[in-house]
């Protein structure tokens, strides 16, 4: 059997009772460990699940997946994901190509920020597509995540944007010349992905991300006890301003809210306003939102 477990938010004990029943039956257990990370060391995990952890990079998921399900037809074999399985297309990937090889799959789901963004008092069901956001370099803006957040701007819904990791990560040079040398790994803040989402509106001027008229909220460490877990809402002008410790430890997240807001998600996510008064007036005269006085 080849199980991917999802592991939750946290640490190591997010995990499910039935996915710690399963890693525990494995005679090799993976640890996708570049499309998310958790808040705790991998030394962690293994003491509590009491089996050692192979860390299994992008160079690996993407180009060993033989490896990876090497006699999972025979034997259980697990890949354990952060958040829940399906949070990426890696993992649907992987899953394919068991199936493919007649291997038997058993997916085990866990919470991710897809649910737990619901933390900030904005409904799930008022989400429309999720954007990610990469990091931008001198020559690399790519700008399609504007386009739906426009769409569901245009709708009226709610946009959770992921912000970009950099985990093993090779330079231009380094790979260039083939060395296998690693950047340091890098985590987009708020501030940073605020201020290259105002950048592209710059350009495109369609006015959906007007700084001074659009609310948003930045997350981070969602699923953390109060001392990790931050939550902090405003205007664009209001984040992209704010210092770095204002948010946390990555990894962070952002939601750009929609004009069809509720005025009870408004009012849950004041508690987390930089400038409440300044939370309710945009929320009242430019949202439309009926609050009362």
């Amino acid at each position: 059997m080849f199980y991917i477990i999802g592991l939750g938010l946290c640490d190591e004990k997010d995990i499910t009772v039935r996915g710690l029943e399963a890693v525990k039956s494995c005679s090799r257990v993976y640890l996708e460990a570049y499309t998310s990370i958790l808040m705790v060391e991998k030394s962690r995990l293994e003491a509590f699940y009491e089996r050692p952890l192979i860390l299994a990079d992008r160079e690996m998921v993407e180009t060993e997946s033989d490896e990876i399900l090497r006699d999972a037809d025979k034997e259980n074999v697990a890949m354990l994901v952060v958040g829940d399985p399906f949070g990426a297309t890696t993992h649907t990937d992987i899953i394919l190509r068991a199936r493919a090889l007649k291997i038997p799959v058993r997916v085990v789901h866990n919470a991710s920020i897809m649910n737990a963004v619901g933390a900030c008092g904005l409904q799930l069901y008022n989400f429309g597509q999720t954007v990610s956001l990469v990091f931008f370099t001198d020559t690399w803006k790519p700008d399609s995540f504007y386009d739906k957040i426009k769409e569901n701007v245009d709708l009226g819904m709610h946009t959770l944007v992921l912000l970009d990791i950099k985990v093993k990560e090779q330079s231009e040079e380094n790979l260039a010349r083939g060395r296998k040398i690693y950047e340091p790994p890098r985590y987009m803040s708020i501030p940073q992905a605020v201020s290259q989402l105002l950048e592209i509106e710059g350009l495109r001027r369609s006015g959906i991300l007007s700084p001074e008229e659009t609310l948003a909220i930045g997350l981070s460490r969602v699923g953390g006890d109060e001392s990790q877990q931050k939550i902090v809402s405003g205007t664009l002008a209001e984040l992209v301003t704010q210092p770095a410790d204002a948010f946390g430890e990555p990894l962070h997240s952002l939601v750009v809210v929609g004009k069809r807001v509720h005025h009870l998600e408004v009012e849950y996510a004041q508690q987390f306003a930089v400038n409440e008064t300044g939370w309710r007036h945009v929320a009242r005269n430019v949202y439309k939102c009926a609050l009362d006085d």
